[in-house]
């Protein structure tokens, strides 16, 4: 006999979790778009930039990997099934994924713009968490808005001359 789980009561109304775990799942697929393009940058950059751009890349990807479980975990907490699959993850991103490995300045400015993607999925989901006094989320998304705002400000400042 299957067990049911009793309804979800943790002081957010339905519809407020469902919106701001639609905000989270866009939040994710950003992530995971942006994950993928700092790891085939990872792998593909080349030139006189290279042992320090594979090393950052190497930060950076695994910063974003573990974030999404972080992001996954909180839709989950809220009571809505995380989107799952590339193919899903590309309809709800922002960031356009890269099938070529540009020259390596190039994938910095690349880097630079998903970074600011990102932040600004994240700072347009905190008005909703903050509307619906969703404290947990509205730390997760100010966590990452610094991560990303910071992470985007450093790969700038190698663009610059």
């Amino acid at each position: 006999m299957a067990h049911l789980a009793p309804p979800i009561d943790i002081g957010i109304p339905a519809n407020q979790r469902l919106e701001i775990a639609e905000g989270l799942g866009r939040l994710l697929a950003d992530s995971y778009v942006l994950y993928g393009k700092t790891h085939g940058f990872h792998w593909n950059v080349t030139g006189a930039m290279f042992t320090s751009l594979h090393a950052m890349f190497m930060t950076q990807y695994t910063e974003l990997w573990n974030a999404l479980d972080e992001i996954a975990e909180r839709i989950r907490a809220l009571g809505v099934v995380a989107p799952m699959g590339g193919r899903r993850y590309a309809e709800l991103s922002s960031i356009e994924e890269t099938t070529e490995a540009p020259e390596a300045l190039t994938m910095v400015a690349e880097l630079v713009k998903g970074h600011e993607a990102v932040a600004r999925t994240a700072r347009g989901v905190l008005p909703l968490a903050e509307a619906a006094g969703d404290g947990p989320t509205a730390d997760l998304l100010n966590a990452r808005l610094q991560i990303h705002e910071k992470t985007a400000w450093m790969l700038r400042a190698i663009l610059e001359s």
